[in-house]
């Protein structure tokens, strides 16, 4: 059996924003796949730092390509990626209305990085979550506007 084809064991992505916009009442999360309406824990954008770990798993493409492949991990045109998405909370602070989204992108995950991950059971990438207008980051996320590393497994 190919290896795109067997189970491999679960590893998490955690993912850690810093400098964020400072929006009152604005949230940002990560989406469920094909499901924008279903978000991973909405976080404040005034916060100091947000952060989200996600099961993922391994695997490798037909394409012979090595990424990540899991419930919160999009596939589209341009290759795997993980949503982030902004929204405004309601006036009692609960709903979510979308107005923005970001791509993480997974093809940005130096090969080393991902290999060491692999091994570790865990892999982190950091990321700035305010563009250079001092508004919520959109758009493809890609190197050096974001840094990948293996941590220790816990």
């Amino acid at each position: 059996m190919s290896d795109r084809h067997a189970s491999m064991e679960a590893m998490l992505l955690r993912i850690e924003g810093h400098t964020l916009p400072g929006l009152p009442g604005v949230r940002v999360a990560v989406q469920v796949r094909d499901k924008p309406s279903e978000l991973l824990d909405p976080q404040s954008a005034d916060a100091a730092a947000v952060s989200w770990e996600l099961p993922v798993e391994p695997f490798t493409t037909k394409d012979g390509v090595r990424t990540l492949r899991g419930r919160h991990v999009q596939d589209g045109i341009g290759g795997r990626f993980v949503y982030l998405t902004w929204g405004e909370a309601g006036a009692d602070g609960t709903g979510f209305a979308m107005f923005r989204r970001a791509k993480l992108m997974m093809s940005g995950i130096p090969e080393e990085v991902l290999a060491a991950g692999v091994e570790s059971g865990v892999l982190r990438v950091r990321l700035g979550l305010t563009d250079a207008k001092g508004m919520p980051v959109c758009a493809r996320l890609l190197p050096p506007d974001v840094e990948w590393s293996a941590l220790p497994a816990s």
